[in-house]
């Protein structure tokens, strides 16, 4: 992160309330999506294999901790 956006987040941020933190986001946020800009470089985007390993993985972790054996409530 560079130095300027942590003296802001440091000086400004970090002394508003949760919500008016969320409207700050969500106002930069939209600003982005307005302008249209390409920063997302599409090597940083997750293929369909990448989702279905992830969807894959999780199932078999949730199945290692919650083995069918234990009564759910």
């Amino acid at each position: 992160m560079s130095n300027k956006a942590q003296e802001i987040y440091s000086q400004v941020v970090c002394n508003l309330s949760p919500t008016e933190r969320l409207r700050l986001a969500t106002l930069i946020l939209n600003e982005l999506v307005e302008q249209n800009l390409s920063i997302i470089e599409q090597s940083d985007t997750w293929t369909e294999q990448d989702q279905v390993d992830l969807a894959s993985f999780s199932l078999q972790y949730a199945a290692s901790i919650f083995p069918e054996s234990e009564e759910t409530v």
